[in-house]
């Protein structure tokens, strides 16, 4: 389920160079990246396009895509693999997804790792209508917004938290669509991000790729150009204490940096339940997740 293609001249376990307008990221034969180590934090993958096969220390598995969301808590560990697989022998295979890293407070950075599946059919939209007709969809991952209400996010994640006034969503606008986004709580960080397309973002003109910062608390006035419009908006109130990064961890002191690599090294974050670090599921398998307690869900 690789390229069946040479990958001569590919730096393989380090392929991000788009040769010939693909990649194979870490994998060395299927497109992916094999199992790797996270603690701290929690990554939010929307695929818009495609499918992943998820494996993880817990002994977890899936294949999600075409719209489906998985939120994972890493907490105190966890290692996982997030594969390429391409399914379709005779035409493309293309991916699109987001992946977002959504920070976790002190208080649960050690917190048992944890994954939900948010499946394509399950995830609420809220439609709108301008006085032409055009419509405005968005897909709420997670913040309420008028009659749609998300489905609940893993139980440590900041999301969880009433007063985290966290939004994650995705805009399609059809063509001179226009929708007026609802403002935020004062103090809460937010930012829209115009991936296809043209709009104009209260009195901006702007064409995609284009990030904004806005003002939470103000309504935010929106009309897609001729070609309509997608966006990406990601919001939350800050968590208010230190934050530092490496690599793969995410946690408060560059003590506890030090210390998550020295865990990892000792205990692999539980070990790697699988005989290889780069699993893929069978082609002819559905979209699914099989859940460390062994509790199958099917898309």
């Amino acid at each position: 389920m690789g390229p069946a293609a040479s990958l001569a001249g590919r730096d393989l376990g380090q392929d991000f160079a788009g040769k010939d307008g693909w990649r194979m990221y870490h994998g060395e034969e299927v497109p992916g990246f094999p199992g790797h180590p996270h603690r701290g934090f929690e990554t939010v993958t929307i695929v818009r396009r495609g499918l992943i096969d998820h494996s993880d220390s817990l002994g977890a598995t899936a294949r999600f895509g075409r719209g489906d969301v998985q939120w994972l808590t890493a907490g105190k560990g966890i290692v996982h693999s997030e594969m390429f697989p391409l399914l379709d022998q005779s035409g493309p295979n293309p991916l699109e997804l987001f992946q977002i890293w959504l920070n976790l407070p002190k208080a649960d950075k050690l917190t048992q790792p944890y994954f939900t599946m948010l499946w394509d059919h399950a995830i609420p939209r809220h439609v709108a209508r301008d006085a032409s007709g055009r419509t405005t969809e968005v897909t709420v991952i997670a913040g309420a917004l008028g009659d749609a209400t998300p489905l609940p996010p893993p139980p440590s994640s900041w999301a969880s938290r009433a007063e985290s006034d966290i939004a994650i969503w995705t805009i399609r606008m059809q063509p001179g669509a226009e929708w007026t986004m609802p403002p935020a709580q004062r103090g809460t960080n937010r930012s829209l991000y115009l991936f296809i397309g043209s709009a104009r973002i209260a009195d901006k003109q702007l064409a995609s790729p284009f990030g904004v910062r806005l003002a939470a608390d103000l309504p935010v006035p929106l009309v897609a150009g001729p070609e309509g419009a997608e966006l990406l908006v990601l919001q939350a109130r800050p968590i208010g204490e230190p934050v530092v990064q490496h690599g793969p961890f995410v946690m408060n002191t560059r003590a506890e940096i030090q210390q998550a690599f020295a865990d990892y090294q000792r205990t692999r974050f539980g070990g790697w339940p699988f005989p290889s670090e780069a699993p893929v599921h069978p082609r002819e398998e559905g979209r699914f997740a099989r859940h460390a307690d062994g509790r199958i869900e099917r898309a």
